[in-house]
């Protein structure tokens, strides 16, 4: 298949006929003469000044800026007047208040032009980072190939990464490697499959596929959910179940997971990967997504891949979400439903505990709307980490414990036999977290949840909806005082 130019991939993007280039002319700088019969070539072989295109339309109606490597020119290498007309160009987005898609393509800083060159990509990351600051989107799209300053800088920044399959994506280039150590570089490890695998990026697809993805993230973005009034609906009133039956309730294997409720009760799902930093867990669950007209950022665990047990790299990715509800003043969904984290040396000597305090502190203090939703299990330091919220929710047989009560009997009877007495003794049932002021509202399940997997998931689904509008009415600049209070009181109403 032949090779689409940057102005093909721009129009397959954009809605027919909405493109508009912003032409941004900027000066030639001096050391240019020493090679000016190449730049002069690459502009009679192109029909552009410079090595990056920038301009704006629409993708299914929606106004964004795009900003795009041309390969043809040059490499896509990015020197001194490229590097101003792309900052120009996303402080022009910034003003305007438009997303930016981002097409990132090139080998990097223009050797031509030296360190100054070299510096353009610190100041294209300043005008990323204050477009990001004014929460504002910035989605990217990498191209083969996105190698050197041109991925560490503006090609590593997105809220979402995608990328074309097979692309060539890394720091260093492989020539150059070759050069310099003298052997070929590891064959498949710069390519955009590997990197999506690695959690490093988000997913690799068909540039056709891009303007559907992105009208996705842009849709839910946009959202804003209308308010509902503050005071919630009591809760139900609960059966007197025992808690061990709860606890075996939670851990059937049929009992529908995250992505079932994703999948049953939610809209435009876009599911994310890894950390972004090279890490993933399979069990672990990121995406953004609505409940009908609540957008939000979904963190969480789904019970059906937790083959391997939650480590560090699923606390961080959790942590991923934050920073995205963050920079996208968007909703937190937290999701838990996991039977403990890993309990190893890995997990010890790549900060596990850290985890849990660095992702409860970032959920304390995050500005944005908060709920937490208890879908099944909460088991250990796991759980804790995503429990902190504006507004708690607990599917009726999910559960809270610092272990699992078959631990919790070990260290108390030193054996397992008296697990069922020790769920009990802590008070870990929804109906007894409701009456430590724990949870806020607890949602009725059907009698059995596999079987009537969809009834489940909606009933939940229409209380997150609900919880996020409550949440959302809420005093900003007093969200995070009001949460804090509300933890400070756990044990103590009087405090």
């Amino acid at each position: 298949m032949a090779r689409l130019s940057v102005d093909q991939v721009i129009t397959t993007l954009l809605d027919d006929g909405s493109v508009r280039p912003w032409h941004e002319r900027v000066p030639d700088p001096p050391v240019v003469e020493q090679y000016r019969p190449e730049l002069e070539a690459a502009r009679a072989r192109t029909g552009r000044d410079e090595s990056v295109v920038a301009c704006e339309g629409t993708i299914n109606g929606r106004r964004v800026a795009l900003v795009a490597g041309d390969p043809a020119f040059l490499g896509g290498s990015i020197g001194v007047a490229a590097g101003e007309i792309l900052t120009r160009a996303i402080e022009r987005a910034t003003a305007e208040r438009l997303p930016i898609v981002a097409l990132p393509v090139g080998g990097g800083t223009r050797m031509q032009e030296g360190t100054v060159a070299f510096l353009q990509m610190v100041k294209i990351t300043g005008a990323v980072m204050a477009h990001k600051d004014e929460h504002l989107p910035y989605l990217v799209y990498l191209r083969n190939p996105t190698m050197g300053g041109v991925f560490a800088s503006w090609g590593s920044l997105g809220h979402v990464t995608l990328a074309e399959p097979g692309a060539l994506v890394g720091f260093l280039g492989p020539r150059v490697y070759e050069a310099l150590y003298g052997a070929p570089f590891p064959a498949g490890v710069q390519l955009s499959d590997n990197l999506a695998e690695r959690g490093v990026i988000d997913a690799v697809c068909d540039v056709s596929e891009v303007a559907g993805a992105f009208d996705r993230l842009l849709t839910v973005v946009g959202q804003r959910v209308a308010s509902i009034p503050a005071a919630p609906p009591g809760t139900f009133d609960l059966p007197d179940v025992p808690a061990w039956e709860s606890v075996a309730r939670t851990r059937r294997d049929d009992r529908p997971g995250l992505r079932d409720l994703l999948e049953v009760a939610a809209s435009d799902v876009t599911m994310l990967n890894g950390t972004g930093d090279g890490e993933s867990h399979p069990g672990s669950v990121l995406a953004l997504a609505r409940w009908d007209d609540a957008p939000c950022v979904i963190v969480g665990q789904d019970r059906h891949d937790q083959g391997r047990p939650l480590d560090p790299a699923a606390l961080r990715e959790v942590r991923r979400g934050i920073r995205l509800a963050r920079e996208l003043k968007l909703p937190l969904i937290s999701v838990i439903d996991t039977p403990g984290a890993a309990l190893s040396k890995e997990a010890e000597e790549r900060g596990l505990a850290s985890e849990i305090a660095r992702t409860l502190s970032e959920l304390l203090t995050l500005p944005s709307p908060t709920v937490s939703l208890l879908m099944g299990q909460g088991t250990g330091g796991i759980a804790l980490a995503l429990t902190p919220a504006d507004r708690v929710v607990a599917a009726q047989h999910a559960w809270l414990a610092p272990l699992p009560p078959e631990g919790a009997s070990a260290i108390v009877h030193r054996d397992v036999e008296h697990a069922a007495e020790m769920a009990r003794a802590q008070g870990v049932r929804a109906a007894d977290l409701v009456a430590a002021g724990i949870v806020d509202l607890v949602i009725e399940e059907p009698d059995d949840p596999a079987a009537d997997r969809e009834e489940f998931c909606r009933r939940l689904g229409r209380a997150l909806h609900d919880e996020v509008a409550r949440a959302v009415t809420m005093p900003g600049r007093d969200r995070r005082a009001i949460r804090r209070r509300r933890y400070r009181r756990l044990g103590n109403p009087g405090a």
